[in-house]
């Protein structure tokens, strides 16, 4: 392991124990769409993200899932959205809950691929570049950006998240296909409050507590809710649709508002 990577190792060290809870709880598909570790060692095959937001590869990504879902092209832009935002906003909503340290997303540093077996995207990161708190081991060191406080860290995350990778990445999309903004942006309500709900191991308050800090800062708290089901563990209901249940063998999603 080169120094790098091991670095890498340990600083990501939170987010891999949130992730081993993950496939606790989820079974080992529960990160399937994360590459091992995060970061990739060889980019060769990966596509990175400002591929997509400038239109030159956003097809492909479309494609695969209407090849996974056997979608048409407005219900697959809608069910790839909702698996790369999944697994896009796992990473920073894992490590800013766990460590308050934040990967950050630059559409240059993101890769993807579409060429898995089971999804149709695969995420990981070209290198490691952290926001951190001033207080962290990590402050000062080459990559890491600081912030003096919990609220700077979030508008870092909320930069990160939203304005630089995904708010560019919908308008691209909306050129491709007619989807409506709240569709798509519950679909990032509905990736935050998954990753909180299946990542953390604190206890029910402190999560739904984390995930609504969280889904507040994206300025997308109204498009789901977090009640707690029969055994007092909190659950997502969205106030969207994915379009999932427009498919050929149509499904409709546990917390689809559908359901009510």
């Amino acid at each position: 392991m080169t120094a790098a990577a091991f670095a890498a190792t340990a600083a990501l060290a939170p987010i891999e124990h949130a992730l081993g809870v993950v496939r606790r709880r989820r079974g080992p598909t529960g990160s399937q769409g994360l590459a091992p570790g995060l970061v990739v060692p060889d980019p060769a095959g990966w596509t990175p993200a400002r591929d997509l937001i400038s239109g030159e590869r956003l097809d492909d990504l479309i494609d695969a899932a209407a090849r996974r879902w056997h979608a048409a092209p407005h219900a697959a832009a809608a069910l790839a959205w909702r698996s790369y935002t999944y697994w896009l906003a796992m990473p920073p909503v894992l490590g800013w809950a766990t460590a308050r340290r934040v990967p950050m997303l630059d559409p240059d540093d993101v890769l993807v691929r579409f060429d898995g077996p089971h999804l149709p995207v695969t995420v990981g990161l070209r290198r490691l570049h952290l926001a951190v708190l001033s207080d962290d081991p990590l402050a000062g060191a080459l990559d890491v950006t600081v912030a003096t406080t919990e609220q700077q860290l979030l508008d870092l995350f909320r930069q990160t998240v939203r304005h630089h990778h995904l708010d560019p990445l919908l308008a691209r999309i909306q050129t491709r296909v007619r989807l409506g903004t709240r569709t798509l942006l519950g679909s990032l309500a509905s990736a935050v409050a998954y990753a909180a709900v299946r990542g953390l191991d604190t206890t029910p308050d402190e999560t739904i507590d984390t995930a609504w800090l969280l889904l507040a800062a994206l300025d997308v708290a109204d498009l789901v809710d977090l009640p707690r089901g029969a055994d007092g563990e909190p659950t997502v209901q969205r106030h969207t649709c994915c379009l999932a249940f427009t498919l050929p063998e149509p499904k409709i999603c546990s917390g689809c508002c559908l359901r009510r």
